[in-house]
């Protein structure tokens, strides 16, 4: 089967910044918060002290992986030049996002320039990881950001947004309504199927049916790890997967894994096989999941 993953990262170095503070590599795959938390961001044997576009492909040759889209994480630290730097040297094996902090002076001047080289923005603006860890709260079809959306659309462009879960103040699945309503001809991506916590289906379902629009789409990226301490075969996200297709179609959602983060929880190809195992999807879904439809969004 053909896959592009539609959610993955890539950094030359770690220079992470969330609520916790700042991110910096310790060596061995490991970094550690300005707090002394310490996590395992890179599987063992792709990077020390970080995740290059090289061992991202070795990770697709290894697990027949055509394509990634490059997105951008406040975790990893924004990577917009070396993204840029890496679309230009493997153009048939990436896409990949820019981003902006649009609480900077010269956001919008910025985003411009990058806009030039990428048609993509990602928005990590989650309470737990992005954004609204290190902001105020705000709203997601505020002043802030509306004008940006426009520049965005005014170029064909794709906007993709991480707000997190349903627990959280950035969780604005109606704002984002509102965005996709005013810019119909914007493709909007949601990731990780908006974060569905096992146990709380409900809040998926409200979620879900609220973005339930033409030009919205939905990542399936590292549903294990939000699922997490559950094992493989992850019987909630089996849930969550076939309550997205019951809601939004199986044409719309994409398969990706957010490495190399979600690939400490999981081995790639399980992140491949609980999907084509789960009972949820026909093959000719399995097409659309895994490629056809990043490809028609993405590419």
């Amino acid at each position: 089967m053909k896959i592009i993953d539609a959610h993955a990262h890539i950094c030359e170095v770690i220079a992470g910044y969330c609520r916790r503070g700042e991110l910096r590599a310790l060596g061995g795959g490991r970094a550690m918060w300005a707090n002394g938390e310490v996590m395992h961001l890179i599987p063992e044997g792709y990077g020390d002290t970080n995740y290059t576009a090289e061992a991202a492909i070795r990770m697709m040759d290894e697990n027949g992986v055509e394509a990634a889209v490059i997105l951008q994480g406040s975790m990893y630290g924004f990577q917009n030049r070396y993204i840029q730097t890496v679309l230009e040297k493997y153009p048939s094996r990436f896409r990949g996002a820019c981003t902006v902090d649009p609480f900077a002076k010269n956001a919008q001047e910025s985003l411009e320039k990058m806009l030039d080289w990428t048609g993509i923005v990602k928005f990590e603006v989650s309470s737990g990881g992005g954004l609204m860890g290190v902001h105020d709260d705000f709203a997601l079809d505020g002043s802030r950001m509306m004008p940006i959306y426009e520049m965005v659309n005014a170029r064909s462009g794709v906007v993709t947004i991480d707000f997190g879960d349903w627990t959280m103040p950035s969780y604005q699945p109606l704002a984002v309504r509102r965005i996709a309503q005013q810019f119909p001809g914007l493709r909007i991506v949601m990731c990780h199927l908006l974060a569905p916590l096992p146990g709380h289906l409900e809040e998926t379902r409200i979620g879900l049916t609220a973005l339930k629009l033409p030009n919205v789409w939905f990542d399936i990226a590292a549903l294990p790890k939000i699922a997490s301490p559950e094992a493989y075969p992850y019987p909630s996200c089996a849930r969550a997967l076939s309550l997205a297709k019951e809601i939004v179609g199986a044409e719309r959602l994409m398969f990706g894994t957010d490495m190399p983060f979600a690939l400490t929880h999981a081995s790639y190809r399980d992140l491949v096989r609980y999907i084509e195992e789960a009972g949820v999807f026909t093959n000719s879904e399995l097409a659309k999941v895994f490629y056809e439809t990043a490809k028609q969004v993405y590419f």
